[in-house]
């Protein structure tokens, strides 16, 4: 699937999206971009890709214990996100789309999102092992692909007049500069990801985008895999500094973009603050354990991915982290409500809902 030719995939969908209708012509058409905080069996795919989910313990909370591709136990925040507005679940992975497995079902969106994915291209490619993972660039790519086809059956201001374009991404960035030590100065290095940032929304602006639904970076130092490089088993506080100062040119990024194109709307979740804050304070939200992870091996099970023959929780709804990266269902559960109808300390300057609205 990875050599598959953009041709192929624009022919079959031109004839899978003609076979189905919205049930509710006035609901949006939601699109999904990012990571694996987002992936929902993208590089299931990518039979070379090792940064995939689809083996045990992975899905055991998923109808039927399906190991599905998402990095979790059961549903991620990309699924609550598009039930929030009607959907049973997420939008499916694009290389899924064909002519069979949409004729039966109604088109609600697509999900684009690829775990190890990043900004840059190179994010995810260029490292020990390469993971082999869409990028940014190439998932946009393929929303224009879809875009392509559905313009021929809708006109393409309806294709994106109303739909919704959800992007969770950055932290494999961060991770990937920090751990590298790069000699390149933090300051420069944030610029240079928040153009390649400005430059994706831009490509989406250009193609019809223009309700963005955009989630920042978590404090991704308090990770459990992060946390085992600290003899104390804290949170690694520069690594959480990134990710904050991630969020604040972001913040300026879409203020901007916002201001030169007038029709464009944005709702930017603060994931950092309202994970930490649920760090800090877990039990109101029913959370007991909130640094090591659900499933794996190792300190604080921190140390390898969730693989059949992990260790496994069992009060898995208690966990903050399902494995030494990812959330749990729970988690990914309460990020997607605060998203939707959270106030402004966590998601500015309107929440996902208003955005829908607006």
């Amino acid at each position: 699937m990875e050599n598959i030719s953009w041709a192929v995939v624009s022919l079959v969908l031109c004839v899978a999206i003609g076979s189905v209708s919205p049930a509710d012509p006035g609901a949006p058409l939601i699109f999904i971009f990012g990571d694996s905080t987002a992936d929902v069996g993208t590089n299931n795919f990518l039979l070379t890709s090792t940064a995939r989910a689809d083996f045990p313990h992975n899905g055991i909370d998923f109808p039927s214990s399906e190991p599905t591709g998402r990095f979790s136990n059961g549903l991620n925040s990309a699924d609550f996100l598009s039930m929030t507005f009607g959907l049973k679940r997420s939008p499916p992975p694009f290389f899924s789309l064909n002519a069979t497995s949409l004729s039966n079902k109604t088109f609600g969106g697509v999900n684009f999102a690829s775990g190890g994915s990043g900004l840059f291209d190179i994010t995810g490619k260029k490292s020990v092992v390469r993971k082999n993972v869409v990028p940014l660039a190439e998932q946009i790519q393929q929303f224009s692909t879809v875009k392509s086809n559905l313009t021929a059956i809708k006109g393409g201001r309806r294709v994106t007049e109303r739909s919704l374009f959800f992007i969770s991404i950055g932290s494999n960035d961060l991770f990937g500069y920090y751990h590298s030590n790069s000699s390149i100065p933090k300051e420069e290095f944030l610029s240079s990801l928040l153009l390649a940032y400005e430059n994706h929304l831009k490509g989406l602006i250009d193609l019809g985008a223009r309700k963005f639904g955009i989630i920042s970076v978590a404090p991704i130092g308090c990770c459990p895999s992060q946390r085992v490089y600290n003899a104390s088993g804290g949170c690694l506080e520069d690594l959480n500094d990134l990710a904050v100062a991630f969020h604040s040119r972001l913040d300026a990024l879409m203020s901007k973009l916002s201001s030169e194109c007038k029709d464009v709307k944005y709702a930017l979740g603060n994931a950092f603050e309202m994970t930490i804050n649920v760090i800090r304070n877990p039990l109101p939200f029913n959370f007991t354990q909130v640094e090591a992870a659900c499933c794996g091996a190792g300190k604080l099970n921190g140390e390898s991915f969730c693989s059949p023959n992990a260790t496994l929780c069992l009060n898995r709804d208690n966990y903050l982290f399902w494995d030494l990266f990812h959330p749990t269902q729970a988690a990914s559960k309460l990020a997607a409500v605060t998203l939707f109808n959270g106030g402004p300390q966590f998601v500015t300057p309107i929440n996902f809902a208003q955005l829908a609205m607006a």
